[in-house]
């Protein structure tokens, strides 16, 4: 079915994940404003949506697609959520606090984006550092639960909230909280730009902040889309 300028950037992504690369290298905002309809989108991107129509038209699926995470047991979902893009954010926040603090001693004197960057990315760490350890303590075992208490046809587990939607709205709020410092870093960095004759430091840390912006807009996308929706579905159900 074609793409309209009507449907939802989430439906977009999740009919066709392929279509996220497009969404990225526009700027249009799939994870948090997923909700948004593709014309809406393009106008606050502030870019064609003609173009965008034409650029989603032309791709295709990937000749060998991940798993399709729609139907997927939300228990395997959860660990690719733990185990890919919280692992990746636990290894990458300290290799760019590092490439941070080397291009900051360098060039800081002269370009004192660098500090505000620095200080933008460590509040960053901070907030997401917390917010995986009440995902993975309390959150993702409860929709765990959830989930196994609807096979066997058990009762809703019990929880110190009242229903799923209380933490997950706790936990989308947060998302957009990390959506808006991701856009903060990369005004500043002008796209992830470095200056003409930027050292090679500089522009490697350059790569990991846009590379990181890639992975935790896939991963909110995941929780935001994905996840959530499908618990809050399940304890409805049950």
């Amino acid at each position: 079915m074609p793409t309209t300028l009507e449907k939802t950037v989430r439906e977009i992504a999740l009919g066709n994940p392929a279509s996220i690369r497009v969404f990225e290298s526009l700027g249009i905002d799939y994870c948090c404003g997923g909700k948004r309809p593709l014309s809406e989108a393009c106008s606050h991107a502030n870019v064609d949506s003609n173009r965008v129509l034409a650029l989603l038209e032309s791709i295709h699926q990937p000749a060998t697609p991940g798993p399709e995470w729609n139907n997927s047991p939300l228990t395997d979902l959860i660990a690719h959520i733990v185990g890919t893009h919280h692992a990746y954010v636990r290894r990458e926040t300290p290799r760019i606090d590092t490439l941070l603090a080397k291009v900051l001693a360098r060039h800081g004197a002269d370009h004192p984006d660098i500090s505000q960057l620095q200080e933008l990315f460590s509040g960053l760490s901070y907030e997401l550092a917390s917010h995986m350890i009440k995902e993975e303590q309390i959150l993702f075992p409860h929709i765990e639960r959830l989930e196994k208490a609807r096979k066997v046809g058990a009762p809703v587990p019990s929880a110190c909230f009242t229903t799923v939607q209380a933490p997950i709205a706790g936990m989308m709020a947060e998302h957009d909280d990390a959506g808006t410092i991701l856009a903060q870093l990369r005004r500043l960095s002008n796209g992830y730009t470095a200056p003409a004759g930027a050292c090679p430091t500089w522009l490697g840390l350059y790569l990991a902040l846009e590379e990181f912006e890639h992975d935790l807009h896939h991963h909110v996308h995941l929780e935001n889309n994905i996840l959530f929706p499908r618990a809050v579905l399940m304890e409805q159900a049950g």
